[in-house]
């Protein structure tokens, strides 16, 4: 029970699978539990998580950790192998930093599928293209991932972009990652995909579509994740 490692999470989320990447990076075996979400939320994800009620949880020995940022410190302090974050305090800090920055994004970006107002919807895809050159700027730069040679915990957290941000421009029109406005980026995505561990742990593209395309004619608002 003291090495027992659970976690809850939901198939077409990309905060569960921030979680799933770097359980897998650092080679630590886990039970997943798939959540029933929006509505048929499990006794234990509401046990574990009752403040938010959302996903993803790790559960370590019993004790559970919400929210995919505060996991993923958990990961690194827990397990240092494979460390995810720079060892130097100050790189420590800006990769920290970048971390925190994705979370306005992420904002924005729900906008864009829940919305059921065009108008909104363009407004959140202005705004996280406008975060987006801010990120290539002044984190990326020309490296080939934020971590340098290898991806850390800054690409895990925007692991969103490479992979989510392409089905929903299927789904909704809206073109959030352009090869011609967003060159070093767009390349940044495109190698990050092709990372094994990132590669071999993605929701199947048909089925994460058509999840979309759910959640676009409902206009839900709630967000079962974080």
């Amino acid at each position: 029970m003291a090495d027992e490692v659970k976690l809850h999470g939901f198939w077409p989320s990309p905060f569960s699978h921030r979680v799933i990447w770097a359980l897998k990076i650092k080679g630590v075996d886990y039970d997943y539990i798939e959540e029933d979400l929006p509505h048929n939320k499990s006794e234990l994800l509401l046990k574990y998580n009752p403040v938010y009620k959302k996903i993803p949880v790790l559960v370590h020995g019993g004790k559970p950790i919400a929210e995919s940022l505060i996991i993923l410190e958990y990961i690194e302090d827990t397990w240092p192998q494979n460390p995810l974050l720079p060892t130097d305090p100050y790189e420590k800090a800006l990769a920290r930093f970048w971390i925190k920055f994705a979370e306005t994004m992420v904002t924005s970006f729900r906008a864009i599928i829940r919305s059921t107002d065009e108008e909104e919807r363009e407004k959140g895809a202005k705004e996280v293209v406008e975060r987006l050159k801010t990120l290539e700027e002044k984190a990326l730069g020309d490296k080939k991932f934020f971590g340098g040679d290898a991806i850390n915990m800054v690409d895990i957290t925007y692991g969103l972009v490479g992979y989510w941000f392409k089905n929903v421009e299927i789904v909704m029109g809206v073109k959030l990652l352009d090869s011609n406005t967003l060159p070093r980026l767009y390349e940044w995505a495109e190698n990050f995909m092709k990372v094994p561990v990132i590669q071999e742990n993605l929701p199947d593209r048909d089925k994460l579509v058509a999840y979309i395309r759910i959640v676009r004619e409902r206009g839900s608002q709630q967000n079962p994740s974080n």
